[in-house]
């Protein structure tokens, strides 16, 4: 890190050219982060208060709302305060921090979709099995698994992206620390083995897309094989939301760090960035507990203790 350590703050890009227009985007992107903490906030104290939310599938959607949590408060408090303050000043150590901890988020988050599609996997095709194959202790390792992961995926992309010297300046082009903006900083050939690194994560994350749609066939072949009805909508408006946030989250991650640099531009950048860091979080409040009857049951409970 020391090679790069000359360089004592970095440049943000600004969400627009005048401050009005930036007020603008300050309080839409507060009224999303302040119902994201709100309803995340919510879901964990009811999952956490509530015994008979004690469950896997509750627990791994517990973890979630974590991991949305710590991804969404990483990057957008910083940038709706530049907004405010209309800078876009970000120090070293903000921008080491804020990578080191968005990696892990990102990373967790999306181990903890993969492990969730499990979760319905067994509990719609096994579900004989489903105490054995997901106990208490296996639901633990796979979460700390997930965890665990992105630790050690942050620390890879640190120790490759931190060592590289920069020397084409010292401006951002995004409103957060994303990795490809940094590389595009460095005058060193060793960015090729962060390049690398980023290609070995998405390929990762590609493979456990492959796993949650191979999960979803055989959950909706069993889905359609049910004789109820009302069972088949129940499963299929619990699995097909899923699968969308996923695809979306993925799609736009790859676009946003794939995409050759020909067809890139600030505004590009920052509507996927957007797609993949803010919206996900908002979309799986909505999918996998307002939409449940037990999570929606145990608010109800919640609310007049907390009057």
């Amino acid at each position: 890190m020391s090679s790069s350590s000359s360089v004592s703050e970095f440049l943000l890009l600004a969400f627009a050219d005048t401050w009005e227009l930036q007020l603008l985007h300050f309080a839409l992107f507060l009224g999303i982060y302040l119902a994201t903490l709100l309803g995340n906030g919510l879901i964990l104290t009811a999952i956490a208060c509530d015994h008979r939310l004690h469950t896997p599938m509750y627990f791994f959607l517990l973890n979630l709302a974590l991991l949305d949590l710590g991804c969404i408060s990483t990057t957008l408090p910083k940038a709706m305060a530049n907004s405010l303050w209309d800078t876009t000043v970000i120090s070293y150590e903000g921008r080491a921090s804020q990578v080191f901890i968005f990696v892990i988020w990102i990373t967790a988050d999306f181990y903890i979709l993969t492990i969730m599609s499990y979760d319905r996997y067994v509990a719609i095709c096994k579900p004989l099995h489903y105490g054995s194959l997901l106990g208490s202790r296996a639901c633990a390792q796979m979460a700390a698994a997930a965890w665990g992961s992105g630790f050690l995926n942050a620390v890879l992309h640190m120790a490759n992206t931190f060592s590289l010297p920069l020397c084409q300046g010292n401006a951002v082009d995004q409103f957060f620390c994303e990795i490809p903006r940094i590389l595009k900083l460095s005058c060193s050939a060793a960015y090729i083995r962060e390049v690398g690194s980023l290609v070995f994560t998405i390929f990762l994350a590609f493979g456990c897309f492959v796993f949650i749609v191979l999960s979803y066939v055989k959950i909706f072949r069993a889905v359609l094989r049910m004789p109820s009805e009302q069972g088949r909508h129940k499963a299929f408006s619990m699995c097909l939301p899923h699968l969308a946030v996923v695809s979306l989250f993925l799609s736009t991650a790859m676009f946003a760090y794939l995409k050759p640099p020909y067809i890139s531009s600030p505004a590009l950048d920052v509507v996927m960035a957007v797609l993949y860091l803010v919206v996900p979080p908002a979309l799986n409040l909505l999918i996998y507990s307002m939409r449940s009857k037990e999570v929606k049951d145990a608010l109800m409970k919640l609310m007049p203790r907390c009057v």
